[in-house]
């Protein structure tokens, strides 16, 4: 563990349900500007692998939908919503997010994943799977899912 605190995994991806879920457990977990930092922040970003050679062809190398999140544009976003965290470590890991969750907290021995809802519906989550239930079920640590409220 870093400086004897321990870890707090924080799933990430380019939707606001993540940053959702990052900005509440800033809110309720850290002061702003504060000396109260109760764990070290893991921020973890997984990146689809591409399925075939065809589309990593027609996408120039790149995944659709998989942009990085860089450590220094997470670490001035977090600054700018009136924390300051200097434990936070960003971490981009290809995969199945499920899995590299997972694999995640084991590498980390972390004590808490926190991961947005998408708030699908009991047909989407059927047919797309759900990220935060497979974590539920299959994290070996505490999982907390944090859900946007509907305005």
């Amino acid at each position: 563990m870093a400086s004897g605190k321990q870890i707090m995994v924080i799933a990430m991806d380019d939707s606001p349900h993540s940053m959702y879920a990052l900005e509440w457990t800033l809110d309720h977990f850290y002061t702003p500007f504060g000396s109260l930092r109760p764990f070290h922040l893991v921020v973890v970003h997984a990146r689809p692998v591409p399925i075939s050679f065809l589309q990593l062809a027609t996408t120039g190398g790149m995944v659709v939908g998989g942009g990085d999140i860089g450590c220094g544009r997470l670490t001035d976003g977090v600054n700018a919503l009136g924390f300051e965290v200097n434990t936070l470590n960003v971490e981009v890991m290809e995969g199945d997010p499920r899995n590299v969750l997972c694999e995640a907290v084991d590498k980390h021995r972390a004590s808490v994943l926190v991961i947005g809802s998408h708030g699908y519906g009991l047909v989407k989550r059927a047919v797309l799977g759900s990220v935060s239930d497979y974590c539920a079920h299959h994290a070996h640590c505490s999982v907390m899912i944090v859900k946007k409220p509907k305005t």
